[in-house]
């Protein structure tokens, strides 16, 4: 009873608080929820989405990864709104392998290998994977006059519930889903979309939105993530207090304007993060936590899979499974279709992740 003490204490929303609504229907009132009120209305399917290779230096992609993975960039050409968009991607793929486990990782940088991904690491586990940088998409500031950003509001600022710069990143990974499905060594039942920090909530958000992600993955998403808002008392360690109210000073680009009336009222939400970490149940979806990121509150991500996994459980499927406890850096909880790690260390999409990762996915 200690985390339903713990849980009681947040006073959290109800996940299914209506029970003449079947799961289809109270999930599209949570995905409505939270796109009124906290990221903003996804930008509109495009009217045409095509593929271009680009070209690579023949040295560097035969010897890439000592020459165990094929490396190809693509440019996904769109038309949205009338007008064309375009950004790159990476796509690396284990060679002569069928049937492959893949990552669409939304990432802070287009390089690869990455400093948050082990590109020889992925594929030795058996995975293949699609990355972009996000900027590449529309930039992480107050401008939303560049990018898909510039096309959605020509000049204007966004308003109300239009979405701020989460649900961009987003749609741009659901346009890598498209191109997935265009290769045949994929298996669809093993999709999974990461990120970290600002990225691990547009991860969250992707798998909510997009359901062909079969597996959402959050690392260090913290407020406005995985982590709940309600009652978030300073730690005494690290002396960080996040709130809608900080969020909204420093980083309201990515939320929609509808955000702001929640400004240090988090009381005042009709919805919390567990939310959007059960939003898309009976789909998988796993939450990573670093012990020392106090920013991103482990202890409330940790509470967060706690109360997502009742949904799954009501759904008659395995949940979140864990001790009555918090747990302790190392610690990793797989059995059901929420998934969690916390590891000692600050905020970083570590390989100790990754691995992580791809044991949580192989075992399913």
């Amino acid at each position: 009873m200690f985390l339903e003490n713990e849980l009681k204490k947040k006073a959290l929303p109800d996940l299914w608080a209506d029970s003449d609504l079947n799961w289809s229907e109270r999930r599209e009132q949570i995905k409505d929820i939270l796109q009124s009120e906290l990221f903003g209305y996804m930008p509109p399917a495009p009217e045409s989405v095509s593929f271009k290779e680009l070209q690579i230096d023949s040295n560097f992609s035969k010897h890439f990864c000592a020459g165990k993975a094929t490396i190809k960039y693509i440019l996904i050409q769109t038309t949205i709104l009338g007008k064309e968009f375009s950004f790159p991607i990476c796509a690396v793929i284990p060679k002569g392998k069928t049937n492959l486990p893949f990552f669409i990782h939304i990432n802070f940088r287009s390089s690869v290998p990455d400093l948050y991904m082990p590109t020889e690491e992925i594929i030795d586990n058996g995975f293949a994977v699609f990355s972009f940088g996000y900027c590449d998409v529309t930039s992480d500031d107050i401008d939303f006059t560049n990018g898909l950003a510039g096309i959605i509001y020509n000049g204007r600022e966004p308003v109300g519930s239009e979405c701020g710069k989460i649900p961009m990143w987003s749609w741009a990974a659901s346009r890598v889903m498209d191109y997935c499905e265009t290769l045949d060594c994929l298996d669809f039942s093993k999709s999974a979309v990461i990120g970290h920090s600002r990225l691990g909530k547009t991860a969250l958000w992707t798998g909510m939105m997009d359901e062909r992600f079969q597996f959402s993955i959050s690392n260090d998403s913290g407020f406005a993530g995985a982590g709940l808002s309600r009652n978030r008392a300073e730690r005494e360690k690290g002396g960080v207090r996040c709130s809608a109210d900080f969020c909204v000073k420093h980083h309201m680009q990515w939320f929609c304007q509808n955000y702001r009336k929640y400004a240090d009222h988090e009381e005042d939400m009709p919805y919390d993060q567990h939310f959007l970490v059960a939003a898309s149940a009976p789909r998988y979806v796993y939450v990573g936590s670093a012990l020392l990121d106090y920013w991103s509150d482990p202890e409330s991500e940790y509470l967060s899979c706690c109360e997502a996994g009742k949904i799954y459980e009501r759904l008659g499927v395995p949940g979140f499974i864990h001790p009555d406890r918090y747990p302790t850096p190392g610690e990793s909880f797989h059995e059901g279709r929420v998934g969690y790690h916390i590891r000692d260390g600050e905020h970083f999409l570590s390989r100790e992740d990754w691995q992580q990762y791809f044991k949580f996915i192989k075992s399913k």
